[in-house]
């Protein structure tokens, strides 16, 4: 595993973003972890996740494209300091959107923040985390509405390698399959797991063995294959 990727892991736990415990998530399931993207909140934080979301873009889809869109409401900042990772880093010089989620009618009117699109963009699309694939379901037909682009991929933080609604594959590998463009995370949780188990993290074990054996038990019922 790449050290930026060892980074990125502690740095989600050491941000209160990633917990382990007992958690109910919006689906119903029971989950041994859970993932807040919302709790990144101060300006090294931003910062440093930005540059992550860049670097992890750089080596999955390259730097060539023009826009990097963020879905409304947790995209919003994350277009933002991918942006300004990708320019910190590798001089790129990126334009971010994202959508609202009511269309606006007077003053800066629209449908979109940030840069107008055109046709004949490439578009890198950021989210946190895709549990269902919901959002990008209700997000790619407005970005398709506005522009004839073409999306180059979707970089998320954390794939949680759970089944989606077909039951066999991830959501992000379903998302992938049903708009027809490539996915990927900065991590996963196989990852996190590997990185994690029995090693000390600000001060103490955050997957010691019974935590372990939980996350075991939930891929066991809601992995994918």
């Amino acid at each position: 595993m790449e050290a930026y990727k060892q980074e990125f892991i502690e740095f989600m736990v050491e941000s209160d973003v990633l917990k382990f415990g007992d958690f109910t998530l919006k689906s119903g399931r029971k989950s041994p972890f859970f993932m807040n993207a919302g709790a990144y909140v101060t300006g090294e934080q931003l910062h440093r996740l930005g540059l992550y979301y860049a670097r992890a873009i750089h080596d999955s889809f390259g730097l060539d494209f023009d826009v990097v869109f963020g879905p409304a409401y947790k995209g919003i900042p994350l277009s933002v300091v991918t942006v300004m990772g990708l320019a910190e880093l590798y001089g790129k010089q990126a334009r971010y959107c994202s959508n609202r989620k009511e269309e606006k009618d007077h003053g800066d009117a629209g449908i979109l923040l940030g840069s107008a699109l055109a046709d004949g963009d490439r578009v890198v699309m950021v989210e946190d985390v895709t549990t269902s694939g919901k959002s990008i379901d209700e997000t790619h037909p407005v970005l398709m509405a506005q522009a004839q682009v073409e999306v180059v991929g979707l970089m998320v933080s954390l794939n949680r390698l759970e089944v989606g609604k077909g039951g066999q594959k991830c959501a992000l590998d379903e998302v992938g399959e049903r708009y027809g463009f490539p996915t990927a995370s900065i991590v996963d949780m196989a990852e996190v797991t590997e990185h994690l188990h029995g090693r000390p993290c600000q001060g103490r074990v955050v997957i010691d063995d019974a935590t372990k054996a939980a996350l075991d038990a939930y891929y066991a019922q809601y992995g994918a294959r």
